[in-house]
């Protein structure tokens, strides 16, 4: 008897180890319109509640519920380095951004909020800015993360030219505003989990 639980048991936590799921950007009970495409669909893995955004995102996305609860509160309650955010934003000019996330990572909630409040308050080109959420994996149907060595969430990635200039992984050196500073201002930099 006791070998028959131990084998149920451990074939149900075996089960639930990578049962997720993804809907290409397609919602199995309707038809998606174009503009729901773009805003890729939301993953459950693992059964977890109330699901995570997966693809290409904009703002707004975070901004409602659920995911609002705590992007709302985190832009609210960051207190922004004033000093730092004027000398920031002449360099943003001519800067794009690859912001890779998940709504599923705390790292993310706390820092994607953060980074649209230092972006707002340096009158940012949201033209410029790319927002991809991923799954747990690091990873979305359509591939955005392919050859980008996403490691860890939230990464956002600093272009200029087209070129990378630096990224910001994870958590800061001295301050989000200090550190998108010192890559935008192409100084050395090296991020949280660079030799």
């Amino acid at each position: 008897m006791k070998k028959i639980f131990f084998l149920a048991i451990t074939s149900f936590l075996f089960s639930c180890g990578s049962t997720s799921t993804t809907t290409n950007g397609k919602n199995p009970n309707t038809e998606l319109t174009q503009s729901d495409q773009k805003q890729i669909s939301t993953e459950k893995e693992n059964n977890s509640e109330p699901g995570f955004l997966v693809g290409k995102q904009d703002r707004k996305a975070l901004e409602q519920e659920p995911y609002g609860n705590w992007f709302n509160d985190n832009y609210k309650s960051y207190a922004l380095d004033n000093s730092t955010i004027e000398k920031l934003s002449p360099y943003l000019k001519d800067i794009t951004i690859q912001a890779f996330m998940g709504t599923w990572c705390s790292d993310s909630k706390r820092e994607t909020p953060t980074f649209y409040k230092i972006l707002d308050a340096s009158n940012f080109n949201y033209k410029n800015l790319e927002l991809i959420t991923v799954t747990k994996s690091k990873d979305t149907p359509e591939g955005f993360e392919k050859g980008l060595d996403i490691m860890r969430v939230p990464t956002f990635i600093f272009y200029k030219d087209g070129k990378e200039i630096g990224r910001y992984v994870e958590f800061a050196r001295e301050t989000l505003e200090k550190d998108i500073l010192t890559i935008v201002s192409e100084q050395p930099y090296k991020h949280s989990y660079e030799d």
